[in-house]
């Protein structure tokens, strides 16, 4: 059952307009008493890369089952050591010890694995075949440093924390308690504050999670992802598909991961098919269990 002071929240959203999302399963997303079971395969690609994880840790568990999909990739490139990287000298470090490759592309500068890049390139050859375009979205729309997502964990945090500083649904002790934590430790308090309804992504409707990635786990700190101009083309998204570029991340409709298989193989690293509107995403198969 929720709580009051989440129907108090739904009920000033919809006033707005707006039409309230938890998450893509439609359930409280960051519960204290929720288990975690990972499928098999998912588990076993974990413990080939040697990523270290919690069960027992609800935030990681929220990331892993969220941001994830990207540990699965394949055809020579290297996953990041860490689910949730805990500062800019640990980005820096991992980034340079991968081999990445780089090319303008109409006019901006993309950044990639070399395997993400090779194959990024022959779907924009064969995309020129058929009279379409794979283009960056934006500047910042491969490679980003834990500077760049801090700033734009921030930038969903502050107003957020300001808005509901506003319709007191917190105290301004507890606003600043959270300002003055470090990025990281802010990650899972904005969760548990969303688990009472408090949402903090840019319309205020959904998790931040949905919005912008938390503080150094964006899977462009990979040099796996894209973000892709032309994403709203299903012929695009078809063709990137076929050359190993998939959509990872539920209502980021831009952003696509390179996992270096075809779709078929997905299901056999422990990912996951899920629908959100037209779109269809792969996510890593984590199954949450209320105790």
């Amino acid at each position: 059952m929720f709580s009051k002071y989440f129907v108090l929240t739904i009920s000033f959203i919809l006033l707005m307009g707006v039409t309230p999302v938890i998450n893509s399963s439609g359930k409280n997303s960051f519960n204290e008493n929720q288990v975690y079971k990972l499928n098999p395969s998912f588990e076993k690609v974990l413990q080939t890369n040697n990523i270290s994880y919690e069960l027992n840790d609800k935030t990681s568990m929220r990331i892993l089952s969220e941001y994830g999909a990207m540990f699965t990739s394949q055809s020579g490139t290297i996953v990041p050591p860490y689910v949730i990287f805990p500062d800019e000298a640990s980005v820096s470090k991992w980034q340079a010890t991968v081999k990445s490759e780089q090319k303008k592309m109409s006019g901006i500068l993309v950044v990639l694995q070399a395997p993400a890049m090779k194959a990024l390139i022959a779907a924009q050859t064969e995309a020129h075949q058929h009279k379409l375009s794979i283009t960056p979205n934006g500047t910042t729309a491969s490679t980003r440093s834990y500077a760049d997502t801090a700033k734009l964990w921030q930038s969903r945090v502050e107003p957020g924390l300001n808005f509901h500083l506003g319709q007191k649904h917190i105290t301004p002790k507890e606003a600043e308690a959270i300002r003055k934590l470090s990025p990281s430790q802010q990650i899972p308090e904005i969760l548990k504050l969303e688990a009472k309804g408090y949402f903090f992504s840019k319309s205020l409707d959904k998790s931040i999670l949905y919005s912008v990635a938390a503080v150094g786990t964006s899977q462009h700190i990979s040099m796996l992802a894209l973000d892709v101009a032309e994403h709203s083309n299903t012929n695009v998204r078809s063709l990137l598909a076929r050359y190993g570029w998939f959509q990872t991340v539920v209502s980021d409709e831009p952003h696509f991961t390179y996992l270096g298989v075809t779709e078929d193989k997905l299901p056999s690293l422990g990912l996951k098919k899920v629908t959100s509107g037209s779109r269809i995403y792969w996510l890593p198969d984590i199954e949450a269990i209320n105790k």
